[in-house]
């Protein structure tokens, strides 16, 4: 019972994890400005990524040493790449 349960809540944060990857795509195909967009979609892959990671170990939990790497990976270079990119973007615009 307990793993029939433990599947359920794994595939679903696997979708929700690739729901909020197609979610974060929609601001880009807007007309609002490329700091809005980077903002959302990195937001988003972030978030989804990490669902998916979470999922993934419920599925496999013998893997968390490599998962737990994986998670705290994607919520530090994500968002320092974020910022990285935003920083470039931004003082491309005041050169112009």
């Amino acid at each position: 019972m307990i793993d029939i349960l433990i599947d359920i809540l794994s595939y679903s944060l696997i979708v929700i994890g690739i729901i909020l990857w197609f979610w974060g795509t929609l601001p880009l195909l807007g007309h609002r400005s490329v700091l809005f967009k980077l903002h959302s979609l990195s937001v988003a892959d972030t978030l989804g990524s990490m669902s998916i990671v979470v999922g993934l170990l419920l599925k496999i939990p013998f893997e968390w040493p490599l998962l737990l790497l994986a998670l705290i990976t994607l919520a530090i270079w994500n968002t320092v790449l974020g910022y990285v990119l935003a920083y470039c973007s931004s003082s491309g615009e005041k050169n112009d």
